[in-house]
């Protein structure tokens, strides 16, 4: 079983960057582990150059030297469609979209049940995806209280 959800940051135009991941989407899953390890976003650019990822983890590359694969991942890296399984670049590459609400038809059509997204002021939001409201209608929430409410 899967949480699925998109991971973004938000450009100075407010377009936004962004790209899938499809296990452990929920807050104190992905939601932890970007605010642990994803606070620059030098750091952030990189993971979503990744393309549509598997399973976010707290490096983005492996060590140079090792052998890093889908199949057989390095403890603690990023599992990467493109990379790692070698799944064509066209349909897992980093999606950008003018607006949140852009964004959010993306999520919600796909089925994602979460989007994160990384804000000029350096802080993440979480958006629990509600398939019956409008985008305008979605709660942004600061991350950190979206993990205390999903560990509660």
């Amino acid at each position: 079983m899967s949480t699925r959800s998109y991971i973004g940051i938000v450009n100075e135009d407010q377009s936004i960057d962004m790209i899938y991941c499809h296990f452990d989407g929920y807050p104190t899953g992905v939601g932890q582990k970007l605010l642990d390890h994803y606070t620059s976003e030098t750091k952030i650019r990189e993971l979503i150059a990744l393309g549509d990822i598997s399973k976010l983890a707290k490096n983005v590359v492996p060590p140079e030297g090792t052998e890093h694969s889908f199949d057989e991942p390095v403890k603690g890296v990023v599992v990467a469609y493109h990379r790692d399984r070698g799944e064509e670049w066209k349909s897992v590459k980093p999606c950008k979209k003018p607006t949140f609400a852009d964004a959010f038809k993306v999520v919600r059509d796909s089925w994602g049940e979460y989007i994160y997204l990384f804000c000029p002021d350096g802080s993440w939001t979480c958006t629990e995806i509600d398939r019956d409201a409008a985008a305008d209608g979605q709660k942004q929430v600061p991350l950190v209280k979206a993990i205390k409410r999903d560990a509660a």
